[in-house]
């Protein structure tokens, strides 16, 4: 049993408070401090917001579906924005992943000589609004939060990004502010509909809106939530924001800032308009189905490394579209799954990455060749990125199996070929990471193409410089997360089934009510 006092603790704005706080205690600090201290006080926050995220664990209640240790003030009643927090099933998970990846990105950060004080308050900046994005009860104050990511990750991109940085960040920051301006006008457009101010986050029905004005709403939000996740044909801003971030930012945006978009699609397109979603459904399975597949081909067709892993995202977001299409307990479940598998295993692929490119100075598959040799190569990290890529792909015992096992088996019988497509894009990402790990990591040992020159040859000689114990310990801490969901599912089904479940029923009801002629 809970202790009472523990309960009545403020545990979601100390969320808010320990990020935020931070951020403004880094960029008021007197003098010029170290980048070393710098960084030792930004793990330190961001250590004490993990130990608070997974102090919910001890007062949260697993076996019920609502909303949980709610925090209600008035704040603007006016335009009705609220200081409203709450946390359930469906969003607790996503708060834990985000302490703990955000906590990853600034481990790994190697080179912070060049404005460490910007670069921490960021990082901090970024990890508060993503809280308050996944906690926000009130739709103006998700729509804060959601906002507030956006200035710093461009930040991050344009000064700490590669050489094409100012085009990549530039492109992010277009698209996402299309995102946010579409999610606003839907907000708005509730208000405007419904005659009401009260943007409090509860279930819009027919009765309070017609199917049609249900349908533009909605309609609005999934091309400004799909820009985040990203789908197809609103993701070109990804692969060149992560071939142009550096490695901690996109740890983060793949991790935890891709998690908004379907957040924001499960929470406000599904809770807000059941019955417009039942309706458009099928629409979104076979958008999931492209998406997925798209994301696939792309991949294979890459060279980077890096833009592969990318477009891996593309297809593996387009799950969760395809579980929220089907709208079964179980199908929402592996949505919840998929989520939280692909933020660590992302991450875990693209520190990985990072380390590669750091030693050999190239991410081109063309030019990598034998990295797993024991001597001379990096054997610990090539094994990790087997590990990671036998993740991606779905084999027994980690992650993304259990992730899409929960998503097919949901979907299939709602939309037995969207989910059968989406099989393939499946089958298709094992392909992908086979010719990622058999190129750079298999055969005799190169870091240029072969020749018949043997002076040019001479590059089969190098010896690359090892990787520190301490590099490795984000990617161990990530891996074995991989492992210990795919290994132990129940201990995330077991804090998400109650509320995933509850969010099943409603369109499903819906649905069966348009079917038998009860809702117009």
């Amino acid at each position: 049993m809970t202790l009472p006092w523990l309960s009545s603790l403020p545990w979601l704005s100390a969320l808010l408070a320990i990020p935020l706080v931070g951020t403004f205690v880094l960029l008021l600090w007197p003098g010029e401090p170290s980048p070393g201290r710098l960084r030792v006080i930004t793990i330190g926050l961001l250590a004490a917001q993990l130990l608070a995220s997974l102090g919910l664990l001890l007062v949260f209640d697993p076996a019920a579906a609502g909303m949980q240790l709610e925090e209600i003030h008035r704040w603007v009643p006016s335009i009705g924005l609220d200081y409203h927090l709450g946390v359930d099933g469906l969003s607790l998970p996503l708060v834990v992943l985000n302490a703990a990846l955000t906590l990853v990105s600034a481990v790994c950060t190697r080179d912070f000589s060049k404005r460490p004080r910007i670069y921490f308050s960021m990082l901090l900046l970024i990890s508060g609004a993503v809280n308050g994005a996944f906690l926000a009860q009130n739709l103006l104050l998700f729509f804060l939060f959601y906002e507030l990511e956006l200035i710093p990750l461009w930040l991050l991109i344009s000064i700490w990004g590669g050489s094409e940085r100012a085009y990549a960040a530039t492109k992010f920051l277009i698209f996402t502010a299309v995102s946010g301006m579409l999610i606003l006008g839907a907000f708005l457009g509730l208000a405007l509909f419904t005659g009401s101010v009260d943007f409090t986050l509860t279930p819009i029905t027919s009765e309070r809106l017609t199917l049609g004005s249900q349908v533009v709403l909605l309609s609005a939000l999934l091309v400004g939530f799909g820009i985040k996740l990203p789908l197809v044909p609103l993701h070109t801003w990804l692969p060149d924001a992560h071939t142009q971030a550096s490695t901690p930012v996109s740890v983060l945006l793949a991790g935890v800032l891709l998690k908004l978009g379907t957040y924001g699609i499960l929470r406000f397109g599904m809770g807000l308009f059941p019955e417009a979603w039942a309706q458009l459904a099928p629409g979104l399975a076979i958008w999931a189905a492209i998406s997925v597949v798209y994301g696939s081909l792309a991949a294979i067709a890459q060279r980077d490394m890096k833009r592969m892993v990318a477009y891996s995202s593309v297809g593996h977001m387009g799950y969760v579209l395809l579980a929220g299409a089907a709208a079964t307990p179980v199908a929402l479940l592996g949505a919840e799954f998929q989520m939280v598998s692909h933020g660590l295993i992302s991450a875990l692929l693209f520190l990985l990455v990072g380390t590669v490119y750091r030693k050999t100075g190239t991410r081109d598959l063309d030019v990598l060749r034998g990295l797993l040799n024991p001597e001379r190569g990096l054997p610990f990290t090539g094994s990790l990125m087997i590990l990671g890529v036998m993740a991606s792909a779905g084999l027994p015992g980690m992650a993304g199996f259990i992730s899409e096992f929960l998503v097919f088996r949901g979907s299939l019988p709602t939309y037995p070929i969207a989910t059968l497509v989406c099989m393939v894009g499946s089958g298709l990402t094992a392909v992908y990471f086979l010719l990622l790990v058999n190129r750079a990591f298999f055969g005799r040992m190169a870091i240029t193409p072969p020749s018949d020159n043997p002076l040019a040859d001479a590059r089969l000689d190098i010896q690359l410089a090892p990787v520190a114990p301490r590099e490795t310990v984000p990617a161990m801490a990530l891996a074995l997360g991989v492992a210990a969901i795919g290994l132990f599912p129940s201990l995330l089904g077991h804090l998400s089934e109650a509320s995933t479940t509850a969010m099943a029923r409603l369109p499903v009801q819906v649905a069966a009510s348009i079917t038998n002629g009860g809702l117009g």
